[in-house]
C-alpha cells in the first residue's frame, strides 16, 4: 500500500540482506534493495516485489544517486537497514595486506557513511521528518577473531558512527541503533560447521542459527515509533564461544 513504510536494505542480494528484503516485504513494508549484482537483486526482487537498484557504495557518487533514485520511486524513506559489507579469510596481524585492509575499511566503514548520510539527509528533509537507521555491526566489534583486524577494526568504528549519528538525529526525529549478529546460517557462514579458527590456535565447529531470528530482530527494531529505539542488539547462537571467548 502506498502508506506502508518504505526500507532500503543495501547488501540485499544475498544472506541477512536478502532474508531482510524477503521479511519486511512480507509484513508490508515497500522495499528498495541495492547492490552490485544486478542480476542477484533481480532474483530477490522476483521472489519479494522489492525494487532493485544497482549501487556501490564504496562510491558516495553513486550512493548519492542511489538515494535520490529511492526517493523518486517511493517518495521518502523510513528505514536503512545498513547492512553491505564484506569479510575475508583468517591472516595473521603481521602478514596482513595493506590492500585488502583498505578494501575492508572502504567496503564496510566508508560504504555505511555514504549511505547512512545520504539517508540522513533525506529524513531530515522530508515531510513528515525522520527515520530510522539500523546498522549492522558485528559481536568482533566488541570481541575479535584472531586474524580478523580488518573486519574487525570496520565493525568496531561502526558502533561509534552509531553513536554520532542517535546523538546528531534527535532534533530531526532520526533515531539509529545497531544489531550485532554472531554466526547465523548464511553464505558467509557456511564453513563454520566445519571448523573456524579460534584463539588457542585450534580449528573447531561453530554452532549458527536460522537467519529468520535476526529478521524477527529487525523487524522489532524498524517497528517501533519514532520515540523509542534499540540503541544496541546482539542476536547470537546460544552455544557459540563469545562469552568468555578465548
Amino acid at each position: 500500500m502506498s502508506d506502508s513504510k518504505v526500507i532500503l536494505i543495501t547488501g540485499g542480494s544475498s544472506g541477512i540482506g536478502r532474508a531482510a528484503a524477503m521479511g519486511f516485504a512480507e509484513a508490508g513494508y515497500r522495499v528498495a534493495i541495492c547492490g552490485r549484482r544486478m542480476g542477484a537483486l533481480q532474483d530477490v526482487s522476483s521472489a519479494s516485489g522489492a525494487q532493485a537498484f544497482a549501487c556501490d557504495v564504496t562510491d558516495p557518487d553513486d550512493v548519492t544517486r542511489l538515494l535520490g533514485s529511492v526517493e523518486s520511486a517511493f517518495g521518502r524513506i523510513d528505514v536503512l537497514f545498513n547492512n553491505a559489507g564484506q569479510a575475508a579469510p583468517a591472516v595473521n596481524f603481521g602478514d596482513q595486506d595493506v590492500s585488502k585492509w583498505r578494501s575492508m575499511i572502504d567496503t564496510n566503514l566508508n560504504g555505511a557513511f555514504y549511505v547512512a548520510r545520504e539517508a540522513f539527509r533525506l529524513m531530515r528533509a522530508q515531510s513528515p521528518q525522520g527515520g530510522r537507521i539500523i546498522n549492522n555491526g558485528s559481536i568482533s566489534a566488541t570481541m575479535p577473531r584472531p586474524g580478523a583486524a580488518p573486519y574487525s577494526a570496520s565493525k568496531s568504528a561502526i558502533s561509534g558512527l552509531t553513536r554520532s549519528i542517535s546523538l546528531d538525529g534527535r532534533q530531526f526525529g532520526i533515531a539509529c541503533g545497531q544489531i550485532d549478529i554472531g554466526n547465523t546460517a548464511t553464505e558467509m557462514t557456511g564453513e563454520m560447521s566445519g571448523g573456524v579458527l579460534q584463539a588457542d590456535g585450534s580449528i573447531a565447529p561453530e554452532p549458527t542459527f536460522s537467519v529468520a531470528h535476526v529478521v524477527d530482530a529487525l523487524l522489532y527494531m524498524a517497528g517501533l515509533p519514532l520515540e523509542a529505539n534499540v540503541q544496541f542488539m546482539t542476536v547470537m547462537a546460544t552455544k557459540m564461544p563469545y562469552i568468555g571467548r578465548g
